[in-house]
């Protein structure tokens, strides 16, 4: 038996991890340092879909991405997803094709390349090692990288560009909206505010830079954010004047949306998941 020890301090939603469990995960793609044996995880299948692994230039070196999009011809709306920090592993791949389902291009490059693959490991240290090897000057310069791909390709509408991202991807979705004008809307899925232990400026300091609307959905038992870490990013956003909002479930733990993790909310999840999608079409990504 496992027992997870993170870096930062265990969440809540952390257990010990059984060699059934372990094993269910790699046979699965799901990440085997939070993969539950109990879980039931969504499949989503790729039935009027385009799924493929795609190879994006960036500054140094070609780096993958997992992208699904509707398999009809013309231009569809875009979402640019930020995975966790376990990286781009069956989950954040059913995520995508789940947007792909509700009409979207969605592409979630591995920026954790360089550094090794975070999904393979039970061990939260050596997780968050591959995690904080990501300069914050990197994952800026990637996301730029990918944004040239996408523009490229004839089935993108760039014009209708969102993004979002989970844990560590749901600070970079804060972080991106402060930094590139190119996305119209975001939302940010229990993603750290302030200082951390990732190495980027914290969202709540480019607070003033936001250029587009976000939505951040948190849950009300996440130890590692605290609810004072969200009451000081809504009054730095109304100071700011900038249009986002935080909603906050209170039953909801850390990883809530995660349906192979012990912390899947399935209450929470759906109805993260319709404001998502109701929030991208209010604002242009639809």
């Amino acid at each position: 038996m496992v027992t997870l020890t993170r870096a930062e301090g265990n969440w809540a939603g952390d257990l010990d991890l059984t060699r059934r469990s372990i094993a269910l995960a790699l046979a699965g793609g799901y990440a085997v340092a939070a993969f539950s044996a109990e879980a039931d995880p969504i499949h989503t299948d790729d039935k009027g879909l385009v799924t493929e692994t795609v190879q994006i230039q960036a500054a140094d070196r070609k780096i993958p991405g997992y992208l699904a999009r509707p398999a009809g011809k013309g231009k569809h709306p875009v979402v640019f997803v930020y995975s966790e920090v376990f990286g781009v592993h069956e989950w954040v791949k059913d995520i995508c094709r789940r947007l792909a389902k509700a009409g979207y291009v969605a592409l979630a490059p591995d920026l954790f390349i360089r550094t090794g693959d975070p999904s393979t490991t039970t061990d939260m240290k050596v997780v968050m090692e591959i995690v904080r090897a990501q300069p914050d000057a990197q994952v800026t310069s990637d996301t730029a990288a990918s944004l040239k791909f996408l523009a490229a390709q004839p089935y993108a509408d760039m014009k209708r560009l969102g993004v979002t991202g989970f844990c560590w991807g749901g600070g970079a979705v804060w972080v991106a909206c402060e930094r590139f004008p190119e996305f119209k809307a975001g939302v940010a899925w229990y993603g750290p505010l302030k200082a951390g232990p990732y190495p980027r400026t914290p969202p709540i300091d480019l607070v003033k830079d936001l250029k587009c609307p976000v939505l951040g959905l948190y849950g009300g038992q996440d130890k590692g954010i605290p609810a004072a870490d969200i009451e000081a990013m809504r009054a730095a956003i109304k100071a700011a004047g900038k249009d986002a909002e935080i909603v906050v479930y209170p039953d909801a733990q850390h990883g809530f949306l995660a349906d192979y993790r012990p912390s899947y909310n399935a209450e929470a999840s759906a109805d993260g998941w319709k404001r998502m999608l109701a929030f991208f079409k209010a604002h242009g990504v639809a």
